[in-house]
């Protein structure tokens, strides 16, 4: 297990906590107990989990004692505590292949798997969502199959849809909302993952699940 994190700075407003090392639930769970532990801290208006780092936002900008504030995340960090999440879990209708997943084929190709194995191997675990970033209501998910593991394009392409599916490297996700992206999308969901209007946004909490549910393959 790392105890050697990197902290740095980003900007005046607040810091960034990278545990390094492996992505694994234990250490996601460090970080989970870390981001409980400074959001009660008075220096601290606000802590961001995401995949094994925690972005703090400073109460004051800029802080009077950066310093002090590493020694105290670090002497936390050591503590080892872990904050066990059970959360709810979804299921996620998803049509796979084709129009839906415009690089399903290049991930067969990388993978030397057929578009049925490729379903079958990424419907077949329960993800766990370890953080939330890159845009409104997006997840990070950990879980995937390791033989699906595909490198994201060399060029992103802009139009993305909402509801996409798709693999990046080792890790699989759903987007949000519409943009830009480097992902290989192999399915699409018509689940909302963030609303703006509702009391919770965020579909998605740290610590939820998701499902997987094939709906349609096109091959």
């Amino acid at each position: 297990m790392n105890d050697h994190p990197v902290i740095s700075c980003l900007g005046t407003s607040a810091l960034l906590f990278d545990a390094t090392g492996a992505t694994t639930l234990s250490t996601q769970q460090r970080i989970w107990a870390l981001s409980h532990a400074v959001s009660g801290w008075p220096e601290i208006r606000e802590a961001v989990p995401c995949l094994n780092n925690l972005l703090i936002f400073f109460s004051d900008t800029p802080p009077g004692k950066v310093e002090y504030l590493r020694e105290k995340l670090l002497e936390e960090w050591l503590k080892e505590e872990r904050l066990y999440l059970d959360g709810k879990v979804v299921e996620l209708r998803v049509d796979y292949g084709g129009e839906f997943g415009p690089r399903m084929e290049y991930v067969c190709e990388h993978t030397g798997l057929s578009i049925d194995e490729v379903v079958e191997l990424h419907s077949a675990p329960l993800y766990t969502v370890f953080g939330l970033g890159s845009h409104p209501g997006h997840c990070y998910l950990e879980g995937l199959d390791l033989r699906l593991t595909t490198p994201r394009r060399k060029v992103p392409i802009l139009d993305n849809p909402k509801g996409s599916v798709a693999i990046g490297g080792s890790q699989t996700s759903v987007s949000a909302s519409p943009g830009p992206s480097g992902w290989n999308q192999i399915g699409l969901t018509r689940k909302a993952f963030f609303d703006h209007t509702a009391s919770a946004p965020a579909l998605m909490q740290p610590g939820d699940k998701i499902r997987f549910c094939p709906e349609k393959v096109i091959r």
